[in-house]
């Protein structure tokens, strides 16, 4: 074993991305040592599945790992394991390495680093373009952001948990560029889900008209990944509405940082933030077809 090798890991934030992160660096060899969530249960069941300590404490992570790797939900959950306090992840980080792969705003990103810094660590985005599945394979799409030594220190992790790498430059510029993957895809998913919607109240066959989308203009990435499941109310979660709904506004955030319009970013971001306010927000966000289909969806209030 290569001696980048035994860089220890630790991981706060393992629901099922970053258990699944987790799981596929034990396997080709890195050493998990740590696991952490505020679902302590969940935390528990992952260690003894992997050997590792499951801490109580964000310090003890910390202390446990040389390189440790964030995976959590927004930009309060990503402040609050940094922030000053008797327990943080920055206690003792003196020479570690933070990998923070959770979407969130570029500014939160930045804050994190200047705290690291000061605690004398690095950080590193690493926004994910992809889901459970290839986090499990080890086939993630990465891109990262921040100083270009620190991401030649991650790398080797890095490479073991994506097939596709890249290094966009200085911390914030992953986390924009990760941004606008989101809003062009959620804005396909919306579209998908209209336009099978008015083919089924048009009484087309939607598996031929899917198969017809394919082979014209109409194809995505999406298509292939939701339209049998909008067709066929199959919308169990891979990427939630209400990540959507939070990975949408990021974006709109930053078009209004820009001074631009965007009407199908602004509509799209509507219908997900709908989707949560209806109860809806837990399903993947080929769910979206919910509210478009006749005769689906949550009931109205008179």
């Amino acid at each position: 074993m290569k001696i980048q090798m035994r860089k220890r890991i630790g991981f706060v934030g393992v629901g099922r991305m970053g258990a699944n992160m987790a799981r596929r660096l034990q396997e080709v060899g890195w050493p998990v040592v740590a696991v952490c969530d505020v679902r302590r249960d969940v935390a528990r069941k992952l260690a003894r599945e992997l050997h590792a300590e499951a801490c109580g404490k964000l310090a003890r992570v910390t202390e446990l790992s040389d390189i440790i790797i964030t995976v959590v939900t927004d930009d309060k959950a990503m402040n609050s394991i940094f922030a000053g306090g008797k327990d943080s992840l920055l206690v003792g980080a003196r020479g570690k390495v933070f990998v923070n792969c959770a979407t969130v705003t570029p500014a939160t990103h930045g804050r994190v680093e200047k705290l690291a810094k000061q605690a004398g660590a690095e950080t590193l985005e690493a926004c994910m373009a992809s889901s459970i599945t290839q986090a499990r394979e080890g086939t993630l799409y990465l891109m990262c952001g921040g100083k270009e030594s620190t991401f030649r220190k991650a790398k080797p992790v890095l490479m073991s948990l994506s097939q596709s790498l890249r290094h966009f430059g200085s911390t914030g510029q992953a986390a924009q560029v990760k941004a606008l993957v989101n809003m062009v895809m959620n804005i396909n998913t919306a579209g998908l889900a209209e336009g099978l919607a008015l083919g089924d109240a048009l009484g087309l066959d939607l598996t031929l008209l899917r198969e017809v989308f394919s082979q014209t203009g109409a194809n995505s990435r999406v298509l292939q990944t939701d339209g049998e499941d909008m067709q066929h109310r199959e919308h169990s979660c891979f990427f939630s509405a209400a990540h959507a709904a939070k990975d949408s506004g990021i974006a709109l955030a930053l078009s209004k940082q820009a001074k631009l319009n965007l009407p199908l970013a602004t509509a799209t971001h509507k219908q997900f933030r709908h989707m949560v306010e209806v109860g809806l927000g837990d399903l993947d966000k080929s769910g979206i077809a919910e509210l478009t289909f006749q005769g689906r969806g949550p009931r109205r209030k008179k």
